[in-house]
């Protein structure tokens, strides 16, 4: 075997096609097996630009004038596929008369391998921001159901271990004739009306430092002294309670609604921890909660109902009305206590008792 016919089967297993053309006129003087398959044997009189359409006359130009390399890619259509082909032409004086070396190598897989990489990158991107927007929803979503320290142990352990709260103060409302307002009004406009009071409820929790742990139906809970303590956790749900009560008076003024709602606070240990499997829901169990409950039952619309016991932590800053001693379901007999309202720093400190 020739040596030529030796470099003509390398340059073949390579993928590289090679012509030699004349720097004058751009004719070709010789050409491989590879080049002609890609762009065609060229005719007798044929140019380099008038074979390989992609290349311009002009730019070849420059190759003689200034000795300088030319690259450049070019693509032809074969049936439905489009073929890429990196060109490198210089200018070679070895010959009797200057000659323009032209390589072709057919890339076309390696720019399909790269646009293949881009579109997979690209859809990995597309997936990891929606990925994170499911991330941020999903945390929105439990941040709504649960306190953040505990969202924190469940993302991290991935359960929720019971905790006691020995000193936390609750704060349960509940709306009077509920039941009956909702079935004389179209539901949409009942969860309206609950979405923008419960909606400012949270803002006002929030504000005192309180944790929102539930609504049921029309009931709204908030406790604070959990899960961080808090010394002051009395005298946080108090606030929380009187402007819950303040806004409704406020928002009945403007609404064709009108709504009233009893309030009670209770003191004493808890349990909190996350409910279920499937469905999860963190909730507060214990002494407190019960408390506030018996006690938002005893309270007259639009009041505030505490123990006694609870006063002597409000005493610096809420007026109060005793109440009497009542009995309370599973509790026994209770001196009660109406909180009315923040005491009036400016104002002599009193204590109204019936």
């Amino acid at each position: 075997m020739s040596i030529s016919a030796i470099n003509e089967q390398l340059l073949r297993a390579i993928g590289v096609g090679v012509a030699l053309v004349r720097a004058r006129d751009l004719s070709f003087v010789f050409f491989n097996q590879p080049f002609a398959e890609w762009f065609g044997t060229p005719g007798e009189n044929a140019t380099l630009p008038e074979v390989v359409e992609a290349l311009q006359e002009a730019d070849l130009g420059n190759l003689q004038d200034d000795g300088l390399r030319f690259s450049s890619e070019v693509q032809i259509k074969r049936k439905r596929r489009t073929l890429v082909f990196a060109v490198n032409i210089s200018l070679t004086q070895d010959a009797s008369e200057p000659l323009l070396v032209v390589e072709c190598q057919n890339i076309t897989r390696i720019r399909e391998l790269e646009s293949m990489i881009d579109s997979y990158s690209t859809m990995v991107e597309r997936n990891t921001r929606e990925l994170e927007r499911e991330k941020e929803r999903v945390e929105r979503l439990l941040l709504n159901v649960m306190p953040r320290s505990v969202y924190e142990e469940f993302k991290t352990f991935g359960v929720v271990t019971p905790q006691l709260y020995p000193q936390v103060s609750v704060v349960m409302l509940d709306f009077v004739n509920f039941t009956d307002f909702a079935a004389r009004t179209d539901p949409t406009v009942t969860l309206s009306e609950l979405n923008d009071i419960f909606t400012a409820f949270d803002r006002i929790v929030e504000q005192y430092g309180c944790e929102r742990i539930k609504t049921i139906g029309d009931a709204y809970l908030a406790v604070s002294g959990m899960p961080e303590a808090n010394p002051d956790h009395a005298n946080a749900v108090a606030h929380c309670a009187t402007r819950f009560l303040r806004y409704l008076e406020r928002r009945n003024q403007s609404h064709p609604h009108k709504w009233q709602a009893r309030v009670g606070l209770g003191g004493g240990p808890v349990v909190g921890s996350v409910v279920g499997v499937q469905k999860y829901v963190y909730d507060v169990f214990g002494p407190a909660v019960n408390l506030a409950a018996r006690l938002q039952v005893q309270a007259d619309p639009m009041t505030i109902v505490a123990t006694q016991e609870m006063e002597e932590a409000l005493a610096d800053d809420f007026q109060t009305v005793a109440l009497g001693r009542e009995t309370l379901k599973g509790l026994g007999e209770l001196d009660l206590v109406q909180v009315v309202k923040p005491l009036d720093k400016n104002q002599p400190h009193q204590r109204f008792r019936q």
